[in-house]
Order: C-alpha cells, then structure tokens, then sequence
C-alpha cells in the first residue's frame, strides 16, 4: 500500500543528518559513502517498512471434476490463519505468477458459464504493470490482462475516465468480444447475444479517421455471412456512407400508432410545466367497446381533433389518410353555433359549416377546432345553452357533449406555442411508416443482432425520448418474458456512451426511471448494462450500487476518487489517482 515507519528510523535521521553535514562541500562523497560512513550503519540504515494489507488468500484444493487429478488454485477473500511469530516476507510476483493471479477465475464460476453459456472464452483486454513507469526488464510489460465476456452479461459495467484515456476503446473491444461467441472455436456452441449501443458521437456506426473503421463492420470477422444477418443500424437521419441505414420514423396518424406516437411527444413535453402541456399529457388512446356507440363516438372525435393538432403542428399528412367529420357534431351544436350572436360568430358559423362538411381536410379542422374551444368558453355564444339541453335531454345519459380528454386536446389550440411545442417531434415523423421501430429494434436483439443507434444528429431531446422508449421496450418485453415463465430468456446487452446523457444524475431520486428500473433490476430479465462516462458523481448511486464491473482510467479530480472509494477496493488506489498517477493500476479492473 504504502512506506510504514520503522521503530528505529528517527535514530537513522539523526546519523543521516549528521554524516550530511561532516561531509558536506565535499562534492566528491554523499552521506552513504564508504568514506563517511562504515559497512554495518550503512546496512543499519538499509531497512524500510512497507504497508500491506491482505486481500484474500490463494490456496490448492481438489479438482471437483477429477478428484484423482492435480490440486487447482483457489482464492479466499479472507484471510484464512495468521502467524504473528514468524518472519513473514513479501515477494513481488512477476510473469507466469502475476498473470495468475490478475487472471484468476473461480472454478465454480468457470463451470457455472460452461453450462449455462457453453462458453468460457478470454478476451484480451490490455496488459498489467505496477507503476506509471514501464519498466521492460521486470519481466512485467508482457503479462497480458484478459476478461471473460460471460462476465458482463446480466451484470452492470461502468467505465470511468476523462477524455481520451480509453472508455470507447474498452468498449469497442467488450462488444467485438461478445459478438465473437456467435462464431467461437472447435467443440464450442456458438452463443448470440444481443447488444445494442446508444451512439452519441456516431463512433460505432460511421468510419471516422481516428477509428481503423468502424465497428458497424464487426460482422466481416464471421465468414460466410452478411451485415444484414448481424448488425443493424438506426438513425433519425440518412447517412452517406450507410445506405442500409433504417430510420428511427413513425406514421403518427396511423391508428395502430396514435397511442406510440402520442408517447413519444408525452417524453419529450415531460418536463414542460405550463398547465395546458400537462393537460394535454394526460390524454390517452385507448380503443373502446365497439359495441359502446356513445364511447366510439367521443374517442373518434378525440381521434380527429388530436390529428388536428398534429396537421398544425407541421406532421405531413399522409395521402391516402381519409377524415370525416360523419355523427361526430350534434347537429343542434352546429345549429347554436351558426345562429351565435357573440362577438366572434362569423368564426363560429364557419366552424360550423366545416364541422357539417364530408369531408374536410385537417387544416380546415385545425381552425374550426380552435374556434369550437373559443365557443366553448364564450359565456355570450350560446353554448351553456346547448350544453344544458344536451346533458337534461330526454333518454340522454347526463353526460355533457364535451367530455374531458377532448377539452385537453382542444386546449392546445389557446396558445400558438402549443403546437409548435409539439412540432418539434414531427421530424420522427414519416407519412410513408408503418411499423414502430421500437418493436422492430427489439426483435433484432432477440435475434442476437448487434443494433447501433446513431443519435449524433437531430434534436437531443429526440434522442433521449427515443432512447427512453427503446429501453422501455427491451424492460417490458423481457419482463414479460419472465413473467410468463420462459425458461430461456435470451440475454441482452445495453451500452451507453457519454453516459451523463442518458441516466439520471445523483440529484435526481426518482427510482421508477426506467433507467434506474433498469440497473436494479434488469439481472433477472438478463439485461446487461455497459455505460461509459467522465464521472464516477454524475451517476445516481442506486445505479452505482448495482454496478458489478468496473474499469477506471485517470481520474484528476479528489472529489470524485472520493466518490469511487465508496465501492470495492478502489480505496487503496486512491492516493496513486490524487497523485496524477492513472496508470498506477492495470487498464482495468474486474471485481465482479
């Protein structure tokens, strides 16, 4: 760990301080020259103590699958006897020593991965040395460090480090290594896991001249196959140099997707506090009873005033979208409008005449919504009247005409912020989708592939939404998955570059985020997680607290070695990280 004080070392002070100055300005001999000083203070003076502290203990046992076999090295983390009456010495373990013991697996863990992944495969990830120094002749610069891919499935792994020290390199070589198990060597079962990678920079998914390619061509290692069958790749906009590229778009108008679209603006108008946004948020589509005429009714006409609001907010219509406007306007409304006598009738009667049309196009609507919403809160215009006929009619059902999911979508037409709030979802928008991308990102991991959602271009506030919904998917669908009892739940990987962006920061204190959901309980549904950051503070520690991997670059800041000190045995690294020496340790770290 450290020097330690010797009982004897201030009388050595004192003889080093006085043989300094009986031999000093005589440039010719230091204070442990033969001259100055004689054989047996010198070798007096030779001892220093060093600090340890003991971490486990390394110990043989039988082999439990050939007991007649060699004993095995197995490890203890504690301390199983302890010999104050003897000399103990410490020794410095070097080559064949030293990679045992930075590669050392327990047996139970190597066969718990046999049998569940077929699998016991190393990746080399780095090599290990014992200070900043290299020093060649140790016999130390070739030891190499290696790490097992099964170890990061179902599991959380964080990488820690300020820029250009290596997280996206780690990475790089996490994700090429578990991609491999889907081709591994003789007499082993090829194993696909799923991986998906949230690229903030759109360094996984294009060529760029600080990278040898890209890692978007991880499928060119397997041969006889085709990037299609492997990897997919996602963004919200079209890229040069990746024509096979699948747009993060959604038919907003379709029925199918009213209640997906309608989620995907709730996310992005989430922390928007003006009261109409929240009203509006409380909107849902839920299909009813068809045989429930009064219920089909209303949800149509939210159905219809809800395009509206799209058509304004700039969502290109679709052409072959058909409106009608048929039994969705009490013709007693439309009446009390056209004969209204307030001080905007004229926008009344034309709203009228737009409501009792075939077929009218949304923009048309858009306006007579607006003015219907302005009818209805006009205490001169005639509608309290109708209101009270509508809800005391004969063989009515007491209800008012105007039910409340309908007041909240017509209130985004009181303020012209409202809809441009909403338009800025409209470039996720494509008239010409049908499916969800979510589902269909979902089924790709299902099937072993290696998705890459490029969020380097576009609104951050998109990407966040659509990453929120992509994770939403993969929790609930392999929650469902568990649920259901499925016995072979396929594991999936998540990895988060420029993590800060993505999961809530240590001031946040929501656990129900679907991130937080995630970390803590993501192991059961075999969901892993790898998210890179500068940071060890800018993580909530709930996720923190679940983080089973860790690798550690340099970090230059007290404040957050501190923070790191909280977990494991990163304490007794942390006077070399406050020192400035990153590289004190190996590349990595895994303590799972």
């Amino acid at each position: 760990m450290d020097s330690v004080p010797l009982p004897q070392d201030q009388e050595a002070e004192r003889i080093r301080v006085e043989t300094s100055e009986r031999v000093s300005g005589d440039i010719s001999q230091h204070w442990d020259s033969d001259k100055a000083m004689d054989a047996k203070t010198r070798n007096y003076l030779g001892y220093a103590g060093v600090e340890c502290r003991i971490i486990g203990t390394f110990f043989l046992e039988e082999n439990s699958e050939n007991i007649e076999g060699p004993l095995s090295v197995a490890f203890g983390s504690d301390i199983s006897n302890y010999y104050p009456n003897r000399g103990l010495k410490v020794y410095k373990p070097h080559s064949e020593a030293l990679e045992l013991i930075v590669n050392y697996r327990s047996t139970s863990n190597l066969h718990e991965q046999k049998a569940t992944y077929n699998t016991s495969s190393l990746v080399k990830l780095g090599s290990v040395r014992y200070a900043s120094t290299n020093r060649k002749y140790q016999r130390i610069d070739d030891v190499k460090v290696f790490i097992s891919p099964a170890d990061l499935l179902g599991q959380k792994t964080a990488l820690f480090g300020m820029t250009r020290t290596g997280k996206s390199n780690t990475t790089k070589i996490i994700a090429k290594s578990v991609f491999e198990l889907r081709h591994p060597d003789k007499n082993k079962k090829p194993l696909r896991i799923g991986q998906i990678i949230f690229d903030p920079n759109g360094e996984y998914a294009n060529e760029n001249i600080q990278d040898n390619g890209a890692l978007k061509n991880v499928w060119r290692l397997i041969p006889g196959t085709t990037k299609s069958k492997e990897v997919v790749t996602y963004g919200i906009t079209k890229h040069p140099n990746d024509p096979d590229r699948i747009l993060m778009l959604l038919n907003f108008y379709r029925e199918e997707n009213l209640q997906i679209g309608k989620d995907i603006i709730d996310s992005l108008l989430s922390e928007d506090t003006t009261i109409y946004i929240k009203n509006f948020l409380q909107v849902t589509f839920e299909k009813p009873d068809e045989n429930d005429r009064s219920a089909s009714t209303r949800y149509r006409r939210r159905v219809l005033a809800y395009r509206s609001v799209l058509a304004r907010a700039g969502f290109q219509i679709p052409s072959n979208l058909h409106v009608s406007t048929r039994d969705l306007f009490n013709r007693t409304l439309i009446a009390a409008m056209q004969n209204s006598q307030g001080n905007n009738s004229a926008e009344y009667q034309s709203a009228a005449i737009t409501f009792g049309a075939d077929n009218p196009t949304l923009h048309q609507l858009a306006n007579a919504f607006q003015s219907l919403d302005k009818f209805m809160r006009d205490n001169t215009s005639g509608y309290q009247a109708f209101e009270t006929a509508y809800v005391n009619r004969s063989g009515g059902s007491g209800d008012r005409w105007a039910d409340e999911d309908f007041k909240k979508i017509l209130g985004i037409f009181q303020y012209p912020n409202g809809t441009r709030k909403i338009g800025k979802v409209a470039e996720q928008h494509s008239p010409g989708t049908k499916e969800d991308y979510a589902q269909d990102i979902y089924a790709h991991l299902l099937n072993g592939k290696l998705v890459i959602v490029d969020q380097s271009t576009g609104d951050p506030e998109l990407n966040d939404s659509s990453a929120r919904r992509i994770i939403t998917q993969i929790f609930k669908g392999h929650q469902g998955l568990f649920i259901r009892g499925e016995q072979n739940i396929p594991h999936i990987l998540v990895y988060l570059e420029e993590a800060h962006n993505r999961l809530p920061s240590e001031l946040e204190k929501n656990l129900k985020d679907i991130w937080v959901r995630t970390a803590k309980e993501g192991a059961k549904y075999h969901i892993g997680m790898v998210y890179a950051t500068q940071e060890v503070s800018s993580i909530q520690k709930n996720i923190l607290r679940n983080t089973a991997n860790w690798f550690i670059s340099h970090l230059n800041n007290t404040d957050e070695t501190k923070e790191l000190c909280k977990y494991y045995d990163f304490k007794d690294f942390e006077p070399y990280y406050t020192a400035g020496a990153g590289q004190r340790i190996p590349e990595g770290k895994n303590t799972q």
